[in-house]
């Protein structure tokens, strides 16, 4: 099996979930000339999520890096839909909240009325690819595609085998992603796969030195920055994932390896409380 051969096959993919992730997703896949079907639960979220993409080629044909009539054929490639849509796709990639149940509930659901070859695909930062798997009702068909924020941008894609994920999948899911122009790096699922496994308690550990007053947020940001060479720090990076996310995130990773190293800092949890959730919200441990 060719990667131009799979490029074919895969010419409609719906991504159900309008929010960063999924809206970068799509406007990834429309370029790559594959038809992206973006919908969302909130008629509002899919609008924004539609407009994002749509400001992201208006900013590029300004900066002289896309020309016209390629952004008219991307363009043309973005559908808002609905669920509905599922029974045409041909992959299907979710990217709703990040909650074991209401992903495997949406799964279950989309699974009643996909074609029996459809692939199903979770962009979950962490949950157990093997128990939505399960919940979708066909595990041989079923893997992680875990795109990085900013989707358009980062090249890296986590292509998660669960248990029973075949092998042919895998290598559709494989041909598939370089056909976007992204790098597919397999990995086994693991809490956290292999990327949000370990920046997550890096992130982790500079808020609690931000909590216990170790250094100023600017000061940890430039520590990673200058000497690690990292080309953003970890409170900004945080606030850029989504500090609701990292929560979440951490929260699996501590139960699933029943590991208190993971334990969420206590500043975190208040942020999420107070919803200064990072960059979405206008304010996390930076205000924008």
């Amino acid at each position: 099996m060719t990667a131009a051969t799979e490029a074919a096959a895969i010419s409609r993919v719906l991504i159900v979930g309008a929010g960063t992730m999924g809206s970068g997703i799509a406007q990834v896949i429309a370029e790559a000339g594959i038809t992206a079907i973006l919908c969302d639960v909130d008629p509002g979220s899919l609008e924004r999520g539609i407009d994002a993409a749509s400001a992201a080629w208006d900013r590029a044909v300004a900066k002289g890096r896309r020309g016209d009539e390629e952004i008219a054929r991307f363009r043309a490639h973005l559908e808002p839909g609905t669920l509905a849509d599922v029974a045409e796709a041909d992959l299907v990639i979710e990217a709703i909240v990040e909650k074991l149940a209401a992903k495997s509930a949406l799964f279950a659901e989309l699974s009643a009325a996909a074609r029996p070859a459809t692939i199903f695909a979770s962009n979950t930062s962490s949950i157990s690819i093997t128990a939505l798997a399960t919940a979708s009702g066909r595990p041989d068909r079923f893997l992680g595609l875990h795109f990085f924020n900013p989707a358009p941008v980062l090249p890296l894609v986590e292509v998660v085998r669960g248990l029973e994920t075949s092998d042919e999948t895998v290598e559709d899911a494989v041909a598939f992603v370089a056909t976007l122009g992204k790098t597919p790096v397999v990995v086994r699922d693991a809490p956290g796969f292999v990327g949000n496994r370990i920046l997550l308690p890096m992130i982790n550990e500079a808020i609690f030195a931000l909590q216990e007053g170790v250094a100023s947020r600017e000061a940890i940001d430039e520590v990673m920055k200058l000497g690690m060479a990292h080309p953003i720090g970890p409170l900004a990076l945080a606030d850029l994932i989504g500090l609701d996310v990292c929560l979440d995130i951490l929260e699996t990773l501590q139960r699933d390896f029943g590991d208190d190293k993971y334990r969420p800092a206590g500043l975190l949890r208040t942020m999420v409380a107070a919803r200064k959730l990072g960059r979405k919200s206008g304010e996390g441990f930076f205000v924008y």
